[in-house]
């Protein structure tokens, strides 16, 4: 029971992470037309600056400073840069955020160097945020907190008491993620602001006709965008690792969640999201073989491959793979997307 919760809370926890990113690459995408190549580099930018404010002025002063500077330097980037390109089709827009990648890669190596930076959170968000005991005999226990070391140890053999504890910085990262989708929402329907966001991406000419600036608008769109992923980057940064890597870590499941939940949908993007990390994170977890898996399903490999290196591998060595496949999936059954509407 204890095994299945945590690896739910865990699945969700990531799953919400890979929303952060994607929200952004999909607010972008949705407005402006442009696939990012850099956005998973703003992530990694948001957690190195988030870091170097932290040593300066704390953990709260970073997770609002660092998000608002990566979005001034996505906006700068826009303005003057990308925007010089959108007359010569998209192909441009592509390679010049996929450079972006690699000139930002090279600066955080220069600046910051190599090595893995230890980004720690504030010291309550460093314990579990609870802990589940589950005892054999009285069934599984919720305790806030970390618990006594006694409450994990039995000193008869017959009885089997097993502790999971849940990090603090997870939960933390699920309530600003949440809170952000929200944000998000109420932002895009229920504002002036939102209604003009998404009147320019459907009439641009006619909000430029009511007197609204439409290129102000995509500059501000775009650095909202990056602002989301460097929010993300420094919850991810200080949950996980600050490192040069981690912008390829996530860069390519990324896109994966975009496409699956349909382009330039948020709901979908939420949906996929939440799916991957799932999916991901309870196939980590089992180690059955792929030949018992699908003897329990009634089913039986070729004779040629019973006993070979393909019978044994295990679900958890296929799990870096699943999402690559339900992309491929949905490219072949549903091009666009579980909610997107152009195919």
């Amino acid at each position: 029971m204890e095994f299945f919760l945590i690896s739910s809370l865990n699945g969700l926890c990531y799953g919400l992470l890979l929303f952060m990113l994607s929200s952004g690459l999909t607010l972008i995408f949705s407005m402006m037309g442009v696939l990012n190549f850099a956005h998973a580099s703003f992530y990694m930018l948001g957690a190195y600056i988030g870091y170097s404010i932290s040593q300066l002025v704390g953990f709260w002063a970073a997770l609002v400073v660092a998000p608002l500077l990566v979005g001034v330097l996505g906006a700068w980037f826009e303005r003057y840069c990308l925007r010089r390109v959108y007359k010569f089709g998209h192909l441009p827009e592509l390679l010049i955020t996929f450079g972006l990648s690699y000139v930002i890669l090279e600066l955080v190596q220069l600046v910051w160097g190599r090595l893995t930076l230890d980004f720690s959170p504030p010291l309550f968000l460093q314990g579990p945020a609870f802990t589940l005991v589950n005892h054999s005999i009285s069934g599984v226990s919720l305790y806030w907190g970390s618990v006594a070391p006694e409450l994990c140890t039995s000193l008869d053999a017959a009885l089997r008491v097993v502790c999971s504890p849940f990090p603090a910085t997870r939960g933390f990262m699920m309530l600003v993620a949440i809170t952000m989708l929200t944000a998000i929402w109420l932002l895009l329907k229920r504002t002036r602001v939102g209604l003009v966001i998404q009147a320019a991406l459907t009439h641009p000419d006619a909000v430029q006709t009511l007197g609204h600036n439409v290129p102000r608008v995509f500059m501000l769109v775009f650095g909202a965008g990056a602002a989301l992923a460097g929010l993300a980057g420094v919850i991810g940064g200080s949950t996980f690792l600050t490192e040069p890597a981690m912008a390829g870590t996530v860069g390519s499941m990324v896109f994966v969640v975009v496409v699956v939940g349909g382009l330039g949908t948020l709901s979908g993007a939420f949906i996929a999201s939440l799916l991957i990390g799932m999916v991901q994170t309870f196939a980590v977890s089992l180690d059955h073989s792929l030949g018992s898996v699908l003897a329990s399903a009634g089913l039986t490999m070729a004779p040629s491959w019973q006993g070979s290196t393909l019978s044994r591998l295990t679900i958890a060595q296929l799990a870096p793979m699943l999402p690559y496949l339900l992309l491929v999936l949905i490219l072949i059954f549903r091009p666009r997307g579980l909610l997107g509407s152009r195919d």
